[in-house]
Formats: C-alpha cells, sequence, structure tokens
C-alpha cells in the first residue's frame, strides 16, 4: 500500500522518458492529476504517469509530491539553462531583447521547440521565434507558414535580427526545389509545395497566425498536417483571443503536443458544442478558465501588453513591407517621374515648373503605390482586426478610405473631409463604444481632436508628408494620460517613393532642428529631399 505522494523518474513502453506517480488513492488529488496534458492512468501497474516537462514537475511539487533525485537534477539542469539564456541573451542575435521577449524564447527552449507563443499584438512573437532560431543555426532548413500579406515583413525581420541568414521566399504555384536555410511561402499554395519542402526534410516549423489551420476540410490545414507530421521543432504564433474561440486553435495545439486531447472531447469541454439541428456548432467557448490552466502547464505563453507596460517604449514604430500587384506601371511611372526630376536640375530648368507641378507629380507616384499595395494592405488589416482588436488606419486620399469602406464597411467608419459636425461625433463614438466596429478610417487632416484611446494600434496606409503630421495622428490614440503602448505601422510598398518618404520623414523626427535653430520641417522642404533623392538615381 502506497502511504505517501512520489514521483519518480521513469521510461514507458516506447523508452520514453515519463514521470511516475505515485500516491494514495485522493479523488481530490486524482482531479488535480488529470489536468495535466498526456497524463495516463496505468492499470497493471495502479499508477498515474506524465510526460517529463518543467511544467508537469512544478504542479507535482505544488501539490505536495515529493521527487527522487534524478527528476531534480532534471529541473536543476532546465533552471540553469534558462536563467542562463535570460542572462545572457542569444549569442550573435543583431539586436537585445526586451525581458519578457527573453522569457519567451527561454519558454520555447525549455519545451525543447514545441511552443505556442500566443502574446498580444505588438509584443514581438516574430522576434522570440527568430531568437530561437538563431539559437539553432544547425536546425535548417527551417519552413515558415505565414499569410501572404506577412512575407515579405518575416524576411525584412529576420535580416534585422539575425546575422548573414540565407532566406528563400516561395511564390505561385509551380514548385522548384529550395536551397534556402530559411524558408517563407504562405498557406494559400503550401498544398502545392508539401511534396518540395518534405524532401529536404525540414528540422523546424513555424506556422505564423496559427489560426489559419482551424478548419480540418481546408487544404492549407491538411497539407500543414503532413508537412509537420515528422518535424522535430513545429512553433506556433497567435494572439487569437483563445478564450473566445477555443475550436481555433485545437488543430496548432494538437501538432506540437501530440498527446494533447482528442477532438471530441475537446470541444465538448471547451467549445460548448452542441448540435444545431443541421449540424455540430463547435464555435462557442465553455470551461475557459480549466483550457487556459491546461495550455499554460504545457504549451503556451501568452503575454498582454498591460502585463509588460513598464518594458514597453510609449509608442513602437514598424516598417512593414507590401506587394505590388501593378509593378509593372509603377515602374514606367518611375522612370518617367526620375526623367521629370533631372529635367528640373538648374535654375532655369527649374522655373519652367511650378511648385505644384512638382508636388502632383510627385503624389502621383505615391498614389500608384498605394494603388499597388491595397490587395495586400487589405489582407493585412482583415487579419488585424480580426485577431487583435481596434485599429486606426490613416489615409491621405479619398479613393483609399472608399476602398476600405467597401470592404470593411460592416465594421468600420471612416472620418475624413466629408464627414461633419454630427456625423463625425457619430463616427468617434461607434468606434470608441460598439464592440463590432474595429476599424477607424481617418483621414490624416482631420485627426486633430479626437480621441481614439479605445485603440492601441496605427497604421498608415497613406504618409502624409511631415513628421509632426504622422504625430498628430498617433496622438490620437497615445494621449497624456493614456496607460498602454501604442504601435505604430507604416505599410509600405517594397522599393517604391512610399519607403524613401518613411525613412526621410521618420528620419526628420529624431532631428530636433525646430529647437536647434528654429526651422521647422514642412511638405516643401521634404519634397525637395525626395526629388534630390531621385536625382541622383542612374537610369
Amino acid at each position: 500500500m502506497i502511504h505517501s505522494k512520489l514521483c519518480k523518474l521513469a521510461t514507458d513502453e516506447k523508452g520514453i522518458k515519463v514521470v511516475k506517480i505515485e500516491f494514495p488513492f485522493d479523488i481530490n488529488i486524482v482531479d488535480k492529476i488529470r489536468t495535466i496534458p498526456g497524463r495516463r492512468w496505468h492499470k497493471d501497474a495502479l499508477a498515474w504517469s506524465a510526460p517529463l516537462t518543467p511544467e508537469s514537475l512544478r504542479s507535482l511539487i505544488e501539490w505536495g509530491f515529493e521527487i527522487d533525485n534524478l527528476l531534480k537534477t532534471y529541473l536543476e539542469k532546465d533552471k540553469e539553462r534558462v536563467g542562463n539564456l535570460t542572462r545572457i541573451g542569444v549569442e550573435g542575435l543583431k539586436g537585445t531583447l526586451y525581458p519578457f521577449q527573453a522569457e519567451g524564447v527561454s519558454f520555447i527552449e525549455s519545451h525543447h521547440g514545441r511552443a505556442l507563443i500566443a502574446d498580444e499584438m505588438g509584443l514581438g512573437k516574430t522576434i522570440q521565434a527568430i531568437a530561437w532560431m538563431q539559437l539553432h543555426r544547425d536546425l535548417v532548413p527551417a519552413v515558415i507558414v505565414v499569410p501572404a500579406s506577412l512575407k515579405l515583413n518575416w524576411q525584412k525581420e529576420i535580416i534585422a535580427w539575425m546575422p548573414d541568414p540565407s532566406i528563400e521566399i516561395l511564390n505561385g504555384t509551380t514548385p522548384w526545389k529550395p536551397t534556402g536555410d530559411i524558408i517563407i511561402l504562405n498557406y494559400d499554395i503550401l498544398p502545392k509545395w508539401v511534396p518540395e519542402l518534405l524532401s529536404l526534410n525540414p528540422k523546424i516549423i513555424i506556422a505564423d497566425e496559427c489560426h489559419y489551420i482551424k478548419s480540418n476540410s481546408a487544404l492549407r490545414t491538411k497539407a500543414f498536417k503532413t508537412l509537420s507530421k515528422q518535424v522535430p521543432y513545429l512553433l506556433g504564433l497567435s494572439g487569437t483571443p483563445i478564450m473566445n474561440r477555443p475550436i481555433e486553435i485545437y488543430n496548432i495545439c494538437k501538432l506540437i503536443d501530440r498527446t494533447f486531447p482528442e477532438f471530441w472531447y475537446y470541444t465538448e469541454r471547451y467549445c460548448a458544442r452542441h448540435y444545431t439541428g443541421f449540424g455540430w456548432d463547435m464555435n462557442g467557448a465553455s470551461n475557459t478558465e480549466e483550457l487556459h490552466r491546461q495550455l499554460t502547464s504545457s504549451i503556451m505563453i501568452r503575454r498582454l501588453k498591460k502585463d509588460v507596460l513598464p518594458e514597453l517604449p510609449d509608442k513602437q514604430y514598424s516598417f512593414i513591407p507590401m506587394e505590388l500587384t501593378n509593378w509593372e506601371t509603377y515602374r514606367e511611372a518611375e522612370l518617367n517621374y526620375i526623367k521629370f526630376v533631372k529635367s528640373q536640375k538648374g535654375e532655369v530648368a527649374a522655373k519652367k515648373a511650378s511648385n505644384a507641378e512638382q508636388f502632383t507629380r510627385t503624389e502621383g507616384l505615391k498614389q500608384l503605390a498605394v494603388q499597388g499595395k491595397l490587395k495586400y494592405a487589405i489582407d493585412w488589416i482583415k487579419n488585424f482586426i480580426e485577431i487583435d482588436g481596434k485599429l486606426v488606419v490613416i489615409t491621405t486620399h479619398h479613393f483609399t478610405a472608399d476602398a476600405l469602406m467597401n470592404e470593411f464597411g460592416d465594421v468600420a467608419v471612416t472620418i475624413d473631409g466629408r464627414v461633419t459636425g454630427k456625423r463625425k461625433d457619430e463616427a468617434e463614438t461607434k468606434f470608441k463604444t460598439h464592440d463590432k466596429v474595429r476599424l477607424m478610417i481617418l483621414h490624416a487632416k482631420v485627426a486633430e481632436g479626437l480621441n481614439l484611446q479605445v485603440a492601441s494600434n496605427v497604421a498608415f496606409l497613406e504618409l502624409p508628408w511631415t513628421p509632426g503630421a504622422i504625430d498628430q495622428c498617433t496622438d490620437r490614440c497615445h494621449r497624456m494620460g493614456q496607460k498602454d503602448s501604442v504601435n505604430v505601422h507604416y505599410l509600405l510598398a517594397k522599393g517604391t517613393i512610399e519607403e524613401k518618404v518613411a525613412h526621410l520623414v521618420d528620419s526628420k523626427r529624431s532631428t530636433i532642428d525646430s529647437v536647434m535653430d528654429g526651422r521647422k520641417t514642412d511638405e516643401q522642404s521634404l519634397l525637395r529631399e525626395i526629388m534630390q533623392m531621385y536625382a541622383e538615381v542612374i537610369i
């Protein structure tokens, strides 16, 4: 007869190390053991077992179990490994992680590269995954599967954080043999690429916005399951409000942790599954606190902005590169613009074109870039508001605002020069008070005076010409007394005039010329600098 609560290191029938759990029968203890993911009852041995993880051991110790010396050594080594990573960071990483990000990398490491990073938007899930890849540069190839609108952003972040990465972006549905150490592709084309990717024997798979594989009938879900079946390291990234829609996270959890509960048990227990007369509805939520405990005790780490605010700056700026769908048209227009700019050199030539003509030609090129990136920008916005809540999108032209309202009319409001008086107040109130209304489409020139602190994310689909105008827009969300960090996203068409304007405007923000010598950055001074940049281009 067992007289005490003991845990010992053991091996199962497959030779895998597990924790053997012995204790005198106590229904309360049994209920606690059942909350450990992957626990098993062994009828012949009259004992329980659990996967060997730091989380399961810490839970057992908390419940009053004694652990043997081998398990104590395991915990000590895990603590040392995680402590070293948090203290000295990741060798070779081109940047410094926030403490909570280092903790996230430590979490992945302590879970042996199989984890779900579910941090709120703006906390750097991408950076944590990249840092872990840098920690294991020998684990190649790594395959990163993302929504189409995020492929270029992953490439940008990897280049920014990893030294000399070998990156290959896959496009289209006619596969070739990839050769990169880090391979990036989107969910839509994944089914066509699975055979080629499997032939590479990938070591790491990262699923960004992993709720994309929520539907078992979708081809991309089936393809992802096939691809990840034999891969030793698997990371899922998602800011999805898991407790609201538990069904969306099931597939990635089951792929990460093969001992995760089976589908029908999970949907009944946590998705409020019920029969409607036409089929099963699994989109609800039930026993959410229990699910949260189970996930955090096994594979998931989730931090909210409010939890780590002391570590964050008031505003965080990020450049989100967008592909163009009209590249040939844009390139032709850009070449004509360069010729025009070059023709303006010299005092006599400059007088031939008024400032108005210079501005009009420059704005025309900017508008072409906006039109070309609109498809991918809409995809990015759609994904954002579905997952991460309210968003303010800044525009400077009516055609852009109209395109967004046509796409998001049911969940969006707009304020521009055509919306005045009572209608403007109603739009602001609706955005602040209606949960369903997640998108504010705001013209840069009418931002002053609005209070939009309900949102902590601002995306510039079109850039105003001055730092002051940009700050005027971002300050609608970040005002005196704001208790949140505001994320500012520049959605920029890659390789276009937008990138030049953004970097120029951003550089002006750090040049305090108005304080130093009384000068103020205005549209004309920036326009001249942009034209000078193009005047120096060799064609």
